[in-house]
């Protein structure tokens, strides 16, 4: 039986990337589509949007409104 340390390893699994430094390797590609993780600032329910607004759409609908911390 052949020992696995010594066994031959297919090219095809091998990190092509991984003699450069991380900042040159190639970004990898966002699979989601511009959407972002959030925590509605009104109920408290994560969710995936890809909305500029933080606010759930039921919190929206009920007229909940964010006060702005900066400015």
């Amino acid at each position: 039986m052949e020992d696995k340390k010594n066994a031959p390893v297919c090219t095809c699994i091998q990190d092509p990337y991984a003699d450069l430094p991380p900042e040159l390797r190639p970004k990898p590609v966002q699979k989601i589509g511009g959407l972002r993780k959030v925590t509605c600032p009104g109920c408290g329910l994560v969710y995936w949007t890809n909305r500029p607004t933080d606010l759930c759409v039921n919190c929206e609908k009920k007229g909940v409104k964010i006060e702005n911390a900066g400015g």
